[in-house]
């Protein structure tokens, strides 16, 4: 089958930040074993490491055309979720 220039880099293109997310989850997935072997009380690191690694395992799953895990966050709703109950909180009182 022959790919024309563009298809071809696009497909580089895309094999590049399939790629990227793999390595990213790797590398966040390794920092986590390792807070977790040499500090596992540090709780606070374990939670910012694991919802990092959580994003990269969803970027990367998106990539491959996997859907989305349902107990997966997109951190723009939760935050925004979060501002508007705050905002409601300080409106009612």
């Amino acid at each position: 089958m022959r790919y024309s220039r563009a298809e071809y880099t696009k497909m580089l293109a895309a094999q590049q930040e399939l790629a990227r997310a793999e390595e990213d989850y790797q590398r966040l997935r390794a920092a986590y074993v390792k807070i977790a072997h040499d500090e596992p009380g540090h709780e606070v690191a374990l939670a910012m490491v694991g919802a990092d690694m959580d994003r990269a395992h969803a970027v990367l799953q998106s990539l491959i055309g996997l859907p989305r895990m349902p107990f997966t966050h997109d951190p723009s709703k939760t935050v925004r979720r979060d501002a508007e109950r705050e905002q409601e909180e300080q409106e009612s009182a």
